[in-house]
């Protein structure tokens, strides 16, 4: 076991050296310079230079990020080209509520994703069967800020229950508050993920009923409910353990335009914001952290996968 994890962080440092160099190109690539976002419309080319050098755009591209990337090693992400603070406090300032808010989501996607998943895979001709099929092909069309819209219309404008803007309010401080306020931004982003999961869900669930262990512990005498719940549904929720961290890390990162829709103060909106400001150190820093996320989901479901299957630590 430890020769597996050794060998899979082996991998995950040089992985994540390319990642930080595609997040430097791909933001590097981006329209716009900073300087003319702080300068405005009215700065002279001189004042424009003055603020490159400070920023230190004026140095060539790779020296630039030999520097970045010195510094983000020791933990230094910069400073915010446009408030000035470092990066990494607002990311500690933001993070908590998107992975309040994932977490909150996550738990939704699997009460959509298990239940649903099962009455497909097992009867899926049946009445019941074919509703949730219906419901997750409408789902799967219906963009997740589309379905915000529509619960903001629904539950703030119309029957004022729930906030449409979201204040992040710690789950252990008051978790009526915080379920209140993280509820319509969480269902927005589960329904779609919980219905992408449902169908890997129904997949691995449908081949598993098939698989010899069921058709011996049927023989054996063994209740439905048993052979569905204990043999079936345990070994066809491994496979889908990849998709579901996937979708972990989506919910993490990808939540940018929900998180502006409802004003929710997480890390999407802190994005948005350096997008609009042209704030490389943030945006950079925002983004690594997202793929530093995405890689080390995929190594603990790695870690996961060798405890629960010993046939892949020999991989």
């Amino acid at each position: 076991m430890a020769g597996f994890i050794a060998r899979r962080l082996a991998q995950f440092i040089p992985v994540l050296l390319l990642a930080a160099i595609g997040v430097w190109v791909l933001v590097y690539a981006l329209p716009g310079d900073p300087a003319s976002v702080l300068g405005g419309l009215q700065a002279s080319p001189e004042q424009l230079a003055a603020i490159r050098e400070r920023l230190g755009l004026d140095q060539p591209v790779w020296e630039q990020f030999a520097t970045w990337l010195r510094h983000a090693l020791t933990g230094d992400l910069g400073r915010s080209t446009s408030s000035g603070h470092p990066v990494t406090s607002l990311l500690a300032d933001r993070v908590p509520a998107t992975v309040q808010l994932a977490v909150i989501a996550m738990v939704l996607v699997v009460l959509i994703a298990v239940p649903l998943g099962t009455v497909v895979a097992l009867a899926p001709r049946s009445p019941a069967g074919r509703v949730v099929k219906g419901y997750l092909s409408l789902s799967l069309a219906a963009p997740p800020f589309w379905l915000g819209l529509l619960l903001v219309l629904g539950f703030s404008v119309g029957l004022h229950a729930l906030p449409s803007a979201a204040q992040y309010v710690p789950l252990w401080t008051d978790p009526v508050a915080a379920l209140r306020n993280s509820l319509l931004p969480a269902v927005a982003l589960a329904v779609y993920a919980g219905s992408v999961l449902a169908r890997f869900v129904a997949t691995s669930l449908s081949e598993a009923m098939e698989s010899e262990y069921v058709r011996t512990a049927r023989a054996k005498g063994a209740g439905e409910t048993v052979v569905v719940v204990r043999h079936a549904l345990r070994n066809s929720l491994l496979p889908t353990l990849t998709v579901g961290a996937l979708q972990l890390g989506s919910l993490l990162g990808g939540a940018v335009i929900i998180e502006v829709l409802f004003s929710y103060p997480g890390l999407g909106r802190l994005l948005y914001t350096a997008i609009s400001d042209r704030d490389y150190a943030v945006l950079q820093g925002a983004v690594l952290f997202v793929v530093a996320v995405f890689l080390v989901l995929n190594l603990l479901v790695d870690v996961l996968y060798a405890v629960l299957d010993p046939r892949i630590r020999l991989r």
